[in-house]
């Protein structure tokens, strides 16, 4: 009877450790008898290139492909494959079929392929509007308005292409416009749908410059003019030129401000490199509970933070006049204007601090102060290019976006950038470590100069020129 019973347990366990009673094989995995497999044939793409296809699928799968490959232990249904165009080059390549669906059935292995072919990607400027002097346009994501900075001080708001008359906020009055001044940028508060904050970077009768936010009144269209709160003032003495002229929020939530040396050729006050000063800098603030007592607070996280002979507000130095920056998921851009010889783009890290982008030590990557040229400690720029004889490649970068929009999507990516003097269109592909690749000139003519870009609350660019006519980034 003993032995019987121990009979009966050894059945049980090797039961149990072989899963019988029709468990999985595998010990919890579907088996191949109850799953399937999707092999994907992605075809025609040029060597190292990359494909973009979405798979989704029951029991909420999603996968995305870059290439050929084989999905296994699939549960049984209908998968539906969306492949997008991709850019390489100079070329858009197209997927055929764009959309398919395919069943998969257990014990079985389903194919679907995909053929990319090749189309030249041209991209025109469509003109929307004219304004008066415009130097910026942006708006909160998903807004369908576009809202234009004048430089004399006025925000006017675009609407179903029509500017409207009444101004978002018209501070005139207070805005210095001699030689590089004016009313420069704007930037939405991140919680803008509830605050309605708005934040302005202008140059004031002093010709200082100056941070100041305004509230949205109970009318959307208009902000309330008596609600100003001067977030930070910055003395600019001397010159009227290299004001700087952008305020953005970085991804980390906090208010950043790109400010010009000073003005004069070559740094005369020797600014940028002054870790005192506040001027050639890009500053980092934390407006998030701003108030008359206190209209910011300096990030613990800022690299000068709580050091004596240095600023706190300071996140990077080394800039000239850094009149466009932005910001591209977990990278910082920076379009910093150079001085005789060279402009210069700076790509890295969004959360790297204390970088020093050389001015004017260095020009681009080239030395400007040979007495102290030692470039040991400086971030070089991602690429820099030369005026030439006569400033032919261009004279004055103006810096763009990343282009994030839906219209063009072969252009995911890609940073748009231009050349006052030039008045070309430019992009390039920001890589890892700073690097880009895929460097084009888009043949856009007849802009003149080229100002500013925009970009509006669907995350399609604009061009606005020295003539007042605002331009949206188009397919041709």
């Amino acid at each position: 009877m003993i032995a019987h019973a121990r009979l009966y347990l050894l059945a049980l366990l090797y039961c149990l450790l072989s899963a019988c009673g029709g468990g999985d094989d595998d010990g919890g995995n579907p088996s191949p008898a109850t799953t399937g497999s999707l092999a994907v044939t992605i075809a025609s793409l040029p060597a190292g290139s990359n494909a973009a296809v979405h798979v989704t699928g029951p029991d909420n799968f999603v996968r995305d492909l870059t290439q050929s490959g084989t999905l296994t232990t699939l549960t049984p249904g209908t998968y539906t494959l969306a492949a997008t165009s991709v850019t390489v080059g100079a070329a858009t390549w197209t997927a055929a079929p764009a959309s398919q669906t395919v069943t998969v059935s257990a014990g079985a292995t389903a194919t679907a392929t995909i053929t990319y072919g090749s189309t030249t990607l041209a991209l025109a400027a469509v003109e929307v509007a004219t304004a008066v002097n415009p130097v910026y346009l942006t708006a909160p994501p998903g807004d369908l308005r576009q809202f234009v900075v004048e430089r004399a001080g006025r925000i006017r708001i675009l609407q179903n292409g029509v500017l409207l008359t009444q101004p978002f906020l018209d501070i005139s009055m207070r805005v210095f416009t001699g030689g590089e001044g004016g009313l420069l940028s704007i930037a939405f508060d991140p919680r803008f749908s509830t605050n309605g904050y708005v934040y302005l970077y202008y140059i004031g009768t002093d010709q200082n410059i100056v941070i100041e936010r305004f509230t949205l009144s109970l009318n959307p269209n208009v902000l309330d003019p008596a609600s100003g709160l001067v977030i930070i003032r910055i003395p600019h003495p001397n010159f009227q030129n290299h004001f700087g002229g952008q305020v953005a929020f970085g991804p980390d939530g906090f208010l950043y401000l790109g400010t010009g040396d000073g003005g004069g050729a070559g740094d005369p006050s020797r600014n940028a490199q002054n870790l005192n000063v506040l001027l050639g800098k890009l500053l980092r603030l934390d407006v998030g509970n701003a108030s008359v007592a206190q209209p910011y607070a300096i990030p613990p996280s800022n690299p000068y933070a709580g050091q004596t002979g240095r600023r706190g507000e300071i996140w990077a130095s080394g800039l000239r006049n850094p009149w466009r920056f932005t910001f591209d998921g977990s990278q910082s851009i920076i379009a910093d204007v150079g001085q005789d010889r060279r402009e210069e783009v700076d790509i890295g890290a969004a959360d790297a601090a204390g970088r020093n982008y050389g001015w004017n030590i260095a020009e681009g990557a080239a030395c400007y102060n040979s007495s102290s040229c030692d470039l040991s400690g400086l971030t070089a720029p991602a690429f820099d290019y030369e005026h030439g004889t006569n400033d032919v490649n261009g004279c004055s970068i103006t810096g763009g976006f990343v282009y994030r929009g839906t219209a063009l999507p072969e252009l995911a990516g890609r940073y748009f950038y231009s050349d006052y003097c030039a008045g070309f269109v430019k992009s390039v592909l920001p890589g890892a470590n700073g690097s880009v690749t895929e460097q084009r000139d888009w043949n856009i003519t007849g802009l003149g100069n080229v100002v500013s870009f925009g970009r509006d609350g669907a995350g399609e660019l604009y061009l606005l020129a020295g003539s007042g006519k605002i331009y949206r980034i188009s397919r041709k």
